[in-house]
């Protein structure tokens, strides 16, 4: 079987599309995070919680500073000798050459799953597919701090944002908020979100959190 490396973050768009292609028969061997260069990450300021995440799915996650470039990124994504890498995005056409960009680069497949679907309906699939999932930062422009720690558990929950925020991607695919997965059928055991405290950026109203594996 070919193996595959995910770009990933903990959030909940990475994360469905790693579980698509493992329903593809995918064998995704390794998860790999980034260190940006272009701002504030509230994934990656929360890494060590992130690794428990792979720890709790039984794959190597993996690392890389983007401050070392494109290229480099490549090469270190060839050198993990995977036939090709897994995007989590929806409709970002930028942000999908930059992909297709790297795996070119490396000599693999780019796998875009969640390409050009409904950002309503892909939400609402992944809760009714077992997807437990927490806001973990918010644009300050679009969502007020009530909102860090809301939990998608069942589609009420999400009919219930979708309809106090309608000018909000109800997939966050603008930016508009990022999450944290802490229930899906890639783990062994369910999470549970342990907020620290609240931080601000420039940009962000994010949390600082650990997360226990519930017994």
């Amino acid at each position: 079987m070919k193996d595959y490396v995910a770009f990933f973050s903990g959030g909940k768009d990475g994360f469905y599309a790693v579980y698509l292609a493992q329903k593809r028969g995918m064998n995704v061997r390794y998860l790999l995070t980034l260190k940006t260069t272009i701002g504030l990450s509230p994934h990656y300021e929360n890494i060590k919680s992130i690794e428990k995440i792979s720890h709790n799915m039984k794959r190597k996650m993996v690392t890389f500073d983007m401050s070392l470039g494109n290229q480099k990124l490549s090469e270190f994504i060839k050198n993990l000798g995977v036939s090709g890498i897994i995007g989590g995005d929806i409709n970002l056409e930028d942000h999908l050459r930059w992909i297709d960009n790297i795996a070119r680069n490396a000599n693999i497949e780019a796998i875009e799953p969640l390409w050009k679907m409904d950002s309503s309906s892909l939400v609402k699939e992944m809760i009714e597919n077992g997807f437990v999932y927490s806001i973990i930062a918010v644009d300050k422009k679009c969502l007020p701090e009530k909102y860090l720690g809301y939990t998608f558990k069942d589609t009420d929950d999400l009919e219930r944002f979708v309809s106090e925020n309608p000018s909000v991607d109800p997939a966050g695919e603008g930016g508009e908020f990022h999450t944290v997965v802490l229930d899906s059928p890639l783990f062994e055991r369910a999470m549970a979100l342990k907020v620290n405290k609240m931080l601000e950026s420039d940009k962000y109203l994010y949390l600082d959190f650990d997360l226990e594996v519930i017994e």
